[in-house]
């Protein structure tokens, strides 16, 4: 049996590595295996590329170097750790997936669709996330929460615009995919947000012991 494949989802300061820790002592608890993964990285030359995407001094990466590289990544994640773990029957939790791309690369830079579609044939075939967390905020609170916890990065310097189409996108992918999506609403106390991740987890896990399916 292959394991399920969950991905967290949303733009700067919304709580993911947070709300992550707690999906994964969550379905821990539950019995399952965990993986815990990210995007850009999740290997060694992943963690080489995200070093150079997020560099603040690399002002001069074009947007289709900046697509490409997401997607080498990407291409080296799939086949070195997320396929395997998820043929063991690991629950892989990934933090940011193709939506993103979606959402920084093509809201966010303004890169057609279409180009970045073609890409997600080519390296994930017909491989989505079974479950998509979106964590969801104004964006102007989601950056004054980032602002307090480092220097930003290459992407956190980008302006206001940036991270509205950032999160127009997203929310119109949660809309498109609404079977898979989960939207959470990111800007209450943690413990409130960690209440409806935790209802969305039951809410999962009994329909998969409902349809017959052991992990």
């Amino acid at each position: 049996m292959t394991g399920k494949f969950i991905t967290i989802e949303g733009s700067e300061g919304v709580g993911k590595s947070s709300n992550i820790a707690f999906i994964n002592d969550y379905l821990a608890k539950a019995g399952k295996n965990i993986l815990l993964t990210r995007e850009p990285g999740g290997t060694e030359l992943g963690e080489r590329l995200r070093e150079i995407l997020l560099d603040a001094k690399n002002k001069s990466i074009s947007d289709d170097t900046e697509l490409l590289l997401m997607f080498a990544a990407r291409a080296q994640h799939l086949d070195e750790v997320i396929k395997p773990a998820l043929a063991k029957g690991t629950w892989v939790i990934c933090d940011r997936f193709t939506d993103a791309t979606y959402a920084y690369q093509g809201g966010g830079r303004g890169l057609p669709n279409e180009r970045i579609a073609q890409l997600e044939s080519w390296v994930q075939g017909d491989l989505q996330p079974d479950y998509t967390f979106l964590l969801d905020m104004p964006v102007d609170a989601g950056l004054e929460r980032a602002g307090k916890r480092s220097e930003p990065d290459r992407f956190e310097q980008e302006k206001m615009g940036f991270f509205n189409r950032v999160r127009e996108t997203y929310l119109a992918r949660a809309k498109q995919y609404n079977k898979r999506f989960r939207v959470i609403d990111a800007a209450p106390a943690l413990d409130v947000v960690q209440k409806q991740i935790a209802s969305e987890l039951e809410s999962i896990l009994e329909g998969i012991n409902i349809s017959g399916s052991q992990f």
